[in-house]
């Protein structure tokens, strides 16, 4: 059983937001693999369904993104969940737009909802880091992610959303190179992510 948790922030003011990048992501897999409705609880959102024959449970926290912690912790909790079935999308500032990396472990390099995260369960859970391109000045940075995307960011973010849900199976069964892969590839296929960088690190 895994535990796939999108970070963002609650409520409509924020929903365009690019540090919500990962509420997008989930919501996506949802709908395209037909899970249960999403109910209230763990102090967030879930729903319910199956991955490639492995039950997974999507979260979205509703505590606002420095608390996030508190939300997967519970939910971990509750289905004896270990830190290593879980798997957070969240957006990565050092990440270009378009790009995508899979990660178990490491560094939070400033993201409140990961410190969170690894504050209650540790760090050794995976991480797609989702790129959104850094504003260039670091004290421009809060404001950043706390914008919606930019109209021209629309079609290579629904791109990859719906290519992630579309191979999510593969997170789901720890096959995380051959994901990574084929959704470097895909973009690809469809215009985008033309640097050509699927193995970076």
């Amino acid at each position: 059983m895994r535990l796939f948790a999108g970070l963002g922030n609650p409520g409509q003011k924020y929903r365009h937001n690019r540090h919500n990048v990962g509420f997008v992501v989930v919501e996506e897999i949802a709908r395209r693999h037909s899970f249960a409705p999403w109910r209230k609880r763990f102090h967030g959102q879930t729903a319910e369904g199956t991955l490639d024959g492995e039950r997974v449970v999507l979260l979205r926290p509703e505590t606002f993104m420095n608390d996030s912690g508190r939300s997967v912790a519970e939910a971990a909790n509750f289905f004896k969940i270990a830190p290593g079935e879980v798997v957070v999308f969240h957006d990565e500032l050092e990440l270009p737009p378009q790009k995508l990396r899979v990660k178990v472990g490491g560094g939070i390099a400033g993201h409140n909802g990961l410190r969170s995260i690894s504050e209650h369960i540790g760090n050794d859970y995976k991480r797609v880091r989702i790129g959104i391109g850094h504003p260039g000045i670091k004290d421009l940075v809060h404001a950043y992610v706390l914008h919606d995307f930019a109209k021209a960011d629309g079609p290579w973010l629904e791109a990859l959303a719906d290519i992630i849900a579309e191979n999510a199976g593969l997170l789901a069964t720890d096959k995380d190179a051959s994901f990574q892969n084929k959704v470097h590839l895909a973009m690809l296929a469809k215009g985008f992510g033309e640097s050509g960088a699927a193995n970076e690190k």
